[in-house]
């Protein structure tokens, strides 16, 4: 039987029975008043009835239509109606569901929740001032309890004969009564409780579709306390989208809803393409950070704002809309929000429509081709550009958030990038546009807008080498015991690693492994753990010598200095002050798949090393000593001179098969 009975009054319901009109499946609702049965459009499959009923009006009703399935959309603060239906369905054998109403968590700070009326009069009891109450017109009885009510109190209620008639006769008259039919925007909540002088806002967590955000955060701009009525069940069920997707599962139907995804493009309107166009001309609904909605407002469509894909995914969820379009900036494909949000939208029809980027449109305004140019992002991201720009003669990127074009510039003079040219686009697209060239030194102290393009020019990176092992010379040094360059060359080949690779270097010292280390893994982060504070500050030294940013100093002894680290990928340890063990174990602890080189140079080191891989749960052990000897010229001879010998072992964690 394809019969099921909706028991609605809710935005919820009146969704759930759009959605179901016109599908092989026979509804009927049950509202619980006449005012709400002109709400939802009866047609040949939806049939809508009005009438509060009992138990055995319900039962009664099952039995009549035969439905198989209950779906309970009531208002969340219907505990009452939602207990009854739940008890009828376990008695008489027919599935129920529940439609829940999803929660504005985010609006929590400032509010004043209680439990219930009772609480919410005794609150109220306690304070002065006048009060904005939206909890409607079944609650106003109990609110005309409260101390000075009709002096205090401007209700706002639906325009129903029965419920204005109520009002009256409590005495809320003339300016204390709003009788109105919402929805209502936050400019009209905030002009209200202007008009009113309201020092209180009293309503219920409604959620989304009950306007709840909108109370919230209009009575924030005017400095007003909400005081909030929970709601009186913690409730188990699916919300309207997953309900749908059930129903047409269940019926063999399409839920209907259709999704854009669309890049708007530089921003101007002229960066927009025909299709994206459109989409927002054809749109019920536009969703997207509010600069972005509010420059698509000449489509003159309702939006809202939201930017993750949790709340993108909530909005879509709770709207009645069919054709919705969410708009992230630039194009869709260009570190774009757009990634995150798909795995989000599953389950939808959704329809992804590029834009034109802000490098695209800011190329073709200097008269530079990038395919030859690197392309990277370093807004609200981790981005190692100094590396980049180091080893690649043409760099381009976006910056924003803690990485404005003002602070790369900076960052670049720091660490040696003074001489490289730059050129930075602001507000492309629009008529406040500006472009500005020169060197990262000579734009180095100017002000730049937040979000903007930027085009790095490096001619020496062609001369960049693309192996590691640098000249021991190209370190600073002091008394500070350094790695030789072949001893380095040979243990960074030992530890395999990856460009995005999460390295600790224990016992840096000047950190020339872990400098190269960095300059490998560019998209990775280095962790130098240094006992010696002077060893310390050399490192630091090195970092601006060498222009290498993705290292992090970290004073202290091991293995105690550890303990705050993120889990490492690889482990360098050239320096154990006798906690080879111990420091084993703590990477081993963080990550059991981590991959360790060690350097030994004394003997006591090299069976402090044999007894830990014979003992601890690692694998794939490989030992190799490097005896180097370097040549030195005696007047016409060259004669060799032999470096200390050097135990380089490695190994990964995780136990040996068999």
């Amino acid at each position: 039987m394809n019969d099921v009975i909706l028991f609605a009054g809710t935005t919820e319901g009146r969704r759930i029975a759009e959605a179901l009109s016109g599908k092989n499946v026979t509804v009927h609702v049950s509202v619980a008043t006449e005012y709400g049965e002109t709400l939802i459009q009866a047609c040949d499959n939806v049939n809508v009835m009005h009438g509060r009923k009992d138990a055995a009006q319900i039962a009664e009703l099952i039995r009549e239509t035969g439905a198989s399935l209950v779906i309970d959309a009531t208002h969340p603060y219907a505990d009452h109606v939602t207990k009854t239906l739940q008890d009828v369905c376990a008695a008489t054998g027919t599935e129920y569901m529940r439609v829940l109403r999803g929660e504005e968590r985010e609006y929590d700070e400032g509010c004043v929740f209680v439990k219930d009326t009772d609480e919410a009069i005794a609150y109220l009891n306690s304070t002065e001032g006048n009060i904005f109450l939206t909890v409607g017109s079944k609650e106003l009885p109990r609110y005309a309890e409260v101390n000075n009510a009709r002096e205090r109190i401007y209700a706002r209620i639906l325009s129903l004969p029965e419920a204005m008639e109520q009002a009256v006769s409590l005495g809320f008259v003339g300016s204390h009564l709003m009788c109105m039919q919402g929805p209502f925007s936050e400019e009209i909540n905030a002009a209200m409780l202007d008009m009113t002088g309201a020092r209180y806002l009293v309503t219920k967590d409604t959620g989304a579709t009950g306007g709840f955000p909108e109370k919230i955060r209009a009575a924030s701009s005017r400095g007003v306390t909400p005081v909030v009525v929970r709601r009186p069940l913690v409730e188990q069920g699916v919300g309207v989208s997953e309900c749908l997707s059930m129903l047409a599962r269940r019926f063999g139907f399409s839920s209907g809803k259709k999704v854009t995804v669309l890049g708007v493009g530089a921003g101007s309107p002229g960066s927009m393409t025909a299709d994206a166009e459109r989409a927002c001309a054809e749109a019920d609904l536009i969703i997207g950070a509010k600069r972005l909605t509010e420059s698509l407002s000449r489509f003159q469509k309702p939006s809202r704002n939201a930017i993750t894909p949790a709340a993108i995914r909530t909005i879509i969820d709770e709207c009645s809309c069919e054709k919705i379009v969410v708009a992230m900036s630039g194009d869709s494909g260009f570190y774009s929000g757009t990634k995150n949000l798909l795995p989000a939208l599953d389950g939808l029809r959704t329809t992804v429509l590029p834009g034109i980027s802000s490098i695209q449109y800011f190329c073709s305004r200097i008269g530079e081709s990038w395919d030859d140019a690197v392309l990277t992002s370093a807004h609200g991201r981790a981005c190692n550009y100094c590396a980049k720009i180091k080893n690649n003669p043409k760099l381009i990127m976006l910056t924003g958030g803690e990485q404005k074009a003002d602070v790369v510039l900076k960052t670049l003079c720091q660490f040696g990038l003074g001489d490289v040219s730059v050129t930075v686009g602001e507000n492309l697209s629009y008529e406040n546009e500006r472009i500005t060239r020169g060197t990262a030194s000579s734009l180095c102290g100017r002000e730049f807008d937040s979000l903007a393009v930027m085009l790095v020019e490096n001619s020496a990176a062609a001369d960049a080498p693309v192996t590691h092992g640098r000249e021991d010379g190209d370190f600073a040094r002091t008394e500070v015991p350094m790695s030789k360059q072949e001893v380095r060359a040979v243990t960074l080949a030992k530890l395999r690693l990856t460009k995005n690779a999460v390295c600790w270097d224990v016992g840096a010292g000047t950190g020339s492994v872990s400098l190269e280390m960095a300059e490998c893994c560019v998209d990775g982060e280095v962790y130098a753990v240094e006992q010696k504070e002077n060893a310390c500050e050399l490192i630091e030294q090195n970092k601006r010598l060498l222009g290498v940013t993705n290292v992090t100093v970290v004073c202290g002894k091991a293995p105690d200095a550890l303990s705050g680290l993120p889990a490492p990928t690889h482990v360098f340890i050239g320096g154990s002050s006798g906690n080879l063990r111990s420091i084993m174990e703590a990477a081993l602890e963080k990550d059991p798949a981590v991959r360790i080189v060690i350097n030994a140079v004394t003997t006591e080191t090299f069976a402090e090393a044999m007894t830990a891989l014979e003992t601890l749960a690692v694998k794939n052990e490989d030992i190799v000593q490097i005896s180097a000897a370097r040549g030195r010229k005696a007047g016409r001879y060259h004669l060799m001179t032999g470096m200390n010998p050097v135990w380089i072992i490695s190994c990964e964690g995780g136990r040996a098969d068999g």
